[in-house]
């Protein structure tokens, strides 16, 4: 490089540097995923507490790996959207006035009953995941990257429980 040469600078003044902003429908969208992904959770709980019957022991350990995917899922989820400055919202009265999916029914279920009970309800949070997925790709690939990881390992878990009933 000559002495005449002169360096051209890329900086920018501070006040031209923002972070991304989440449009309301993103929010909403990661809103809707989030509110699922806790009833799923919930729902799990309850269906582990309550299930008898044959192979119990099995659905009773796979239920606690999917309360613990469920419940890691919604954290990430919720964090992702502190991250972007939105607001998380998981209170119990949100919960059950906003989510997608059916009911849980209470007392006590067979086996089989819940087995066919729980994987309604995994593939319910992933139809509202697949749902969003392209208006939340198209705004933020980052964050789609993320449902990808969460679909991914509910349809896993679906498929791993949904076995239990499966006759060949």
């Amino acid at each position: 490089m000559s002495a005449t040469a002169t360096i051209t600078s890329n900086r920018r003044e501070a006040d031209e540097v923002t972070g991304f902003v989440a449009s309301p429908d993103f929010v909403a969208n990661l809103q809707k995923v989030l509110v699922d992904l806790i009833e799923l959770h919930l729902q799990g709980k309850q269906a582990h507490w309550n299930v008898v019957g044959t192979n119990f022991r099995d659905l009773h350990l796979q239920l606690d790996e999917l309360v613990d995917f469920a419940r890691e899922g919604s954290d990430t989820i919720a964090e992702r959207m502190r991250a972007l400055d939105a607001v998380a919202d998981g209170r119990s009265d949100t919960v059950a006035a906003t989510t997608s999916l059916p009911a849980f029914p209470a007392f006590e279920h067979n086996t089989t009953e819940v087995v066919d009970l729980i994987t309604t309800r995994i593939y319910a949070a992933v139809d509202t995941m697949r749902a969003v997925h392209d208006a939340v790709d198209a705004e933020d690939p980052s964050t789609a990257d993320i449902l990808h990881q969460l679909i991914d390992g509910l349809e896993k878990l679906a498929w791993m429980i949904k076995s239990e009933n499966r006759k060949v």
